[in-house]
C-alpha cells in the first residue's frame, strides 16, 4: 500500500471540495483550484475527507496512488495558506520593482525585463541589504514553482563574481579566476 496514498486528507471549516465524475474543485479563501484524476485511481469524500483507493497493484497504479493524493493536498495548502518563493537578486545596479501586476527587472541588460504575473499570481519585493528580494506567492503550488522559475532564468548566477537571480538559500559555488590559476 501506498504510505502517502492511504492517508485522507481532512478539509478544514473555510475549504470547499467537490467532485464532478472524475474532477476534484477545492474552493477557498485564497481562491479555486481544479484537477482532473487520473483513470484507475478513485477518490471519494467521506466524513473524514477525500479518500483516495486504487483497484489493483500494479506499478502504475501505486504510482499514481501516492501522486493524485499529494497534488489534492497541495491543492488544499493551497486555498488555505498559500505557496510562495523567495528570489535573491544579486549584483551591483541590479534591481526589481513591481507595477501593477508586473515586475521589472534591471539585472544588466540595456533593457529592463519585464515579466507579468500569470492569473492567481503575486509579486512582491523587499530590499534586504546590499541585494533584493523578490517573493513569489499564489495557490497553485506548480504555478508559483514554474513563475519563479521563469524569473530566475533571466539572469542565473555567475559563478565568477555570484551576480545574478538566486533562489533564497541557494549556494552558488564561486570559481578562481584568472589571476588566481597558475
Amino acid at each position: 500500500m501506498s504510505r502517502i496514498g492511504i492517508i485522507p486528507i481532512v478539509i478544514p471549516d473555510k475549504v470547499e471540495a467537490k467532485l464532478d465524475g472524475r474532477r476534484l474543485t477545492v474552493k477557498g479563501p485564497r481562491g479555486e483550484l481544479t484537477m482532473d484524476v487520473v483513470a484507475p485511481i478513485e477518490v471519494a469524500l467521506e466524513d473524514e475527507g477525500l479518500v483516495f483507493r486504487r483497484p489493483d497493484d500494479t506499478r502504475d497504479s501505486k504510482a499514481r496512488h501516492g501522486l493524485m493524493r499529494s497534488l489534492a493536498d497541495n491543492m488544499v495548502k493551497g486555498v488555505t495558506e498559500g505557496f510562495e518563493k523567495k528570489l535573491e537578486i544579486r549584483g551591483t545596479g541590479y534591481r526589481a520593482e513591481v507595477k501593477g501586476t508586473q515586475l521589472i527587472l534591471n539585472v544588466g541588460f540595456c533593457h529592463t525585463v519585464d515579466i507579468d504575473a500569470p492569473d492567481g499570481i503575486t509579486f512582491a519585493t523587499e530590499p534586504r541589504g546590499d541585494f533584493t528580494v523578490v517573493t513569489v506567492s499564489g495557490a497553485d503550488k506548480q504555478l508559483v514553482g514554474e513563475t519563479a522559475a521563469r524569473i530566475r532564468r533571466v539572469r542565473p548566477p555567475e559563478p565568477y563574481k555570484g551576480k545574478g537571480i538566486r533562489y533564497d538559500g541557494e549556494w552558488v559555488q564561486q570559481k578562481a579566476g584568472k589571476a588566481t590559476v597558475k
